[in-house]
């Protein structure tokens, strides 16, 4: 499942710092704070001047947690971790996420850029395969600083690009040839559910053009010795009840992307923060549920795809209040 033609495990952002470009793009993506458009809500409040807008977030990134990872996909965990670092805030409000504490209550403390860069730095240092960004959009002018600064500290594992897939193109250009692996969502195929549970309206179309970016970015996952070094793995969180929003995810990612692409079909749900409001989501996903969304992803023909045992959905909550926010460790 993991191509291993010729590939590094040196991240291709190690180019552009030589040139210059790298810190052009950073510039770049500094300045679209000053009326920001990171992300698809334009929320065009001027964060330089401390202006907060829906996913009140400032300047300087706020970290809740970095650490070597072991729940993710295989070709990210690998042996040795993923090197995550976890961003507080989100441009999302989602009412079932399980990151609730950091994406929506804010647990975290901002970082100057010289303490972002050490964590990457003590990452690499650990052993981990890569360094992940989980939620960086809303942060994306720091983490660009602070890679530089790394960069020139000897940082060059792979990038990670952990996100809720509701991106801008204009954003992703910046990312273009900085991001080695992408890992989005794919959350809706369907606007009312979108609004319903994540207060936005626009989620699909904006999803599906950001992920089709991504694939012509870097294509097919590819690596070397069991890690990922390039390539897109999109996961789906399958929400109970809501088996017509899966379907049309699926068949959008086959029609509009590629059968090729690395699915991951996570059955992690959990009726966790405000999830308890709405009936209908307000329980564990079914092994009917999970197993009919399996077989639609057979019938469509992906050739790629990561499932999960239902029983692990406990696994996979974090507590954002403990310094080991995880149960598992290294298997």
């Amino acid at each position: 499942m993991l191509g291993q033609e010729h590939m590094s495990l040196e991240g291709s952002y190690v180019g552009l710092d030589r040139s210059g470009e790298l810190g052009r793009r950073a510039h770049k993506a500094s300045q679209m704070l000053s009326s920001c458009t990171i992300c698809p809500r334009s929320c065009r409040v001027n964060r330089l001047r401390g202006e907060r807008g829906f996913c009140k977030s400032g300047y300087r990134a706020k970290v809740s947690h970095f650490l070597p990872h072991f729940g993710e996909e295989p070709p990210i965990t690998g042996q040795n971790g993923a090197g995550t670092i976890f961003f507080s805030h989100c441009n999302l409000a989602c009412i079932y996420c399980q990151n609730h504490q950091i994406s929506q209550e804010g647990i975290g403390g901002e970082a100057k850029k010289e303490d972002l860069s050490a964590m990457m730095l003590r990452l690499q240092e650990s052993g981990c395969h890569n360094v992940e960004f989980v939620s960086p959009t809303q942060h994306l002018p720091a983490i660009l600083e602070a890679l530089e600064m790394s960069i020139r500290k000897g940082l060059h594992i792979p990038l990670v690009y952990n996100t809720n897939g509701y991106e801008s193109l204009e954003t992703l250009a910046i990312l273009d040839g900085i991001i080695d692996i992408y890992l989005p969502d794919f959350k809706y195929g369907d606007d009312e559910i979108a609004e319903k549970y994540s207060c936005v309206r626009d989620y699909p179309h904006r999803a599906l053009e950001s992920l089709q970016e991504m694939w012509r970015q870097v294509g097919e996952l590819q690596g070397r010795d069991g890690a990922a070094a390039k390539g897109v793995i999109i996961r789906h969180l399958i929400i109970p009840s809501c088996m017509e929003n899966t379907h049309k995810v699926l068949s959008l990612i086959a029609e509009k992307i590629s059968t090729d692409v690395q699915l991951s079909l996570m059955s992690q749900y959990s009726p966790v923060h405000k999830a308890c409001d709405h009936p209908e989501i307000n329980r564990r996903l079914s092994v009917q549920e999970y197993d009919r969304c399996i077989e639609w992803t057979e019938k469509m023909g992906f050739k790629n795809v990561w499932i999960q045992e239902l029983n692990s959905a406990d696994d996979f909550l974090p507590d954002f209040t403990m310094h080991e926010p995880f149960t598992f460790k290294r298997t």
